[in-house]
């Protein structure tokens, strides 16, 4: 049962979230965490530096960040032990399929990340993304079972005799692909 001050400090998030999205909010952010870095210039700051900076930031400039920040900030906050700030990372408009396929693919990703990006039309769009998610063993198997029938025979197929996936995707897999051969013959 989560205790008292996480519920309070999720509460928190949600409406300092709420605010960075209607713009009312009053929290400074260093630019240099939210603007994107040029390909010229490599990072002024090496990740460890980056990471104890974000890590001393207060809930509330931890929540714009997730909302504004750039793609360093974003991966650090991706792994942030507050379970809010991943899911608001999502919320990013600037997060890039590369993004999403690399958290899709991630064996360590919480379950709740895999089924926010499971259940949002936009990246699974992405054939990889949701080839991704299926092989992924941390998807929750609803949704893996579902994004299933919409891979390839081939990429099917390779699921039906792959070791890597949970034991009822490669069953599935291995189903669709004897109903397949049915309607061929």
């Amino acid at each position: 049962m989560p205790d008292a001050d996480s519920a309070a400090e999720r509460a928190e998030a949600m409406a300092v979230a709420e605010r960075v999205h209607a713009g009312t909010d009053a929290i400074v952010v260093p630019t240099e965490l939210v603007e994107e870095p040029s390909e010229a210039k490599p990072a002024a700051e090496p990740e460890k530096a980056l990471w104890l900076r974000i890590r001393t930031m207060t809930v509330a400039e931890k929540v714009k960040l997730a909302l504004r920040g750039n793609k360093d900030a974003r991966g650090i906050l991706l792994r942030d032990t507050n379970r809010i700030l991943p899911r608001l990372v999502l919320q990013n408009p600037r997060i890039t399929e590369e993004e999403i396929l690399t958290l899709a693919k991630d064996r360590n990703v919480d379950e709740e990340i895999l089924r926010l990006i499971a259940d949002s039309r936009e990246w699974t769009k992405v054939y990889a993304v949701r080839c991704a998610l299926v092989e992924n063993a941390r998807t929750p198997a609803g949704k893996a079972l579902n994004l299933l029938p919409t891979l390839g025979e081939r990429e099917i197929s390779r699921l039906a005799k792959s070791k890597q996936v949970p034991n009822v995707i490669s069953v599935q897999a291995r189903r669709i692909l004897f109903q397949t051969m049915q309607r061929r013959h």
